[in-house]
């Protein structure tokens, strides 16, 4: 329902290339430029800067662009409700997920699925500005996040869950037949963090501070997966969400230990864009969103507790 010449406008702001546009959209590169080339020529303005390479659109581009993703979700949200006319829901739904979230998120992809199947879920892994940026530009269909930050008005946040960070540390260390652990304490470690750039490590840093102390990780990554593998040698300790450690478990040899003074919760919401009319897909998954939120609530702050039928 979508011309094409727009189809093609959109690859090309996805891709940034015109030959992996090109390819996305199942024609050749040739094909895809005489067809952005047409466009000018209706429009009467460049729509692209002139270059060797793809180095991105013209204020008259970008206004363009932005007309043909609202024409598009537009259209996306009619083929949504005509399917829910029909008694179910169909079609395909985008989230974007902050590291840190990527093993809990799997609760509220069960709810959805069970009252939906006919609805194929996108888990993607992106930061925070990622995601918000995507959202914007309709790239993303919802976003996982951290709450509490002062994020623009056109977004809607819905609770998810809150979660307390705990200590990964070796189970015959230092912290042998303690319970919990204290922040100071944590600082002293020989650490294993995620990156500066991360939110959550921001997060981490912050509460350090707030402690009174600071830390000097011996090493870093951008990936949950590699810290889990890092403190399963021994070597390292880390501080992760407790929401990780309840869905997949400790690394072997380790022990996850709260972390006291100060004790500290966040919050994890769903952020989607506020539209009118809000698309049925994404009226469902925020209704599944306040169930996850309920029973997480009813169930003592964890993930450990939540079993759904």
């Amino acid at each position: 329902m979508l011309n094409r010449k727009y189809r093609y406008l959109i690859a090309l702001s996805r891709e940034k290339h015109f030959g992996r546009a090109a390819a996305s959209c199942n024609v050749s590169p040739s094909t895809l430029s005489a067809a952005i080339s047409d466009l000018e020529n209706e429009i009467g303005y460049a729509i692209v800067e002139r270059g060797k390479q793809f180095s991105g659109f013209t204020p008259e581009g970008l206004l363009l662009l932005d007309y043909a993703l609202r024409v598009s979700d537009s259209l996306t949200t009619l083929e949504q409700e005509l399917s829910a006319r029909r008694g179910k829901l169909t079609g395909h739904l985008r989230i974007g997920v902050i590291p840190t979230a990527l093993t809990a998120v799997a609760f509220l992809s069960e709810l959805f699925y069970k009252k939906h199947p006919e609805v194929t879920l996108e888990i993607l892994s992106h930061s925070t500005t990622d995601i918000l940026n995507r959202l914007t530009k309709f790239e993303l269909d919802a976003g996982i996040i951290y709450q509490g930050e002062p994020y623009a008005e056109s977004l809607t946040l819905t609770p998810l869950w809150q979660e307390p960070h705990v200590l990964i540390t070796p189970a015959t260390g230092q912290f042998k037949g303690r319970t919990s652990a204290t922040w100071e304490e944590a600082s002293k470690l020989r650490l294993c963090l995620l990156t500066p750039d991360m939110k959550n490590r921001q997060i981490i840093d912050s509460i350090f501070r707030a402690a009174g102390c600071e830390a000097h990780p011996h090493l870093e990554t951008n990936a949950i997966v590699s810290i889990l593998a890092h403190t399963a040698t021994g070597v390292w300790s880390s501080i992760l969400p407790k929401s990780v450690i309840e869905m997949i478990g400790a690394p072997h040899g380790t022990v996850a230990l709260p972390l006291t003074q100060p004790t500290r919760t966040w919050e994890i919401g769903l952020a989607t864009l506020k539209r009118d009319p809000m698309p049925p897909i994404l009226t469902a998954l925020i209704d599944e969103a306040k169930h996850l939120n309920e029973s997480f609530d009813k169930n003592e702050q964890s993930f450990d507790k939540i079993h759904f039928l």
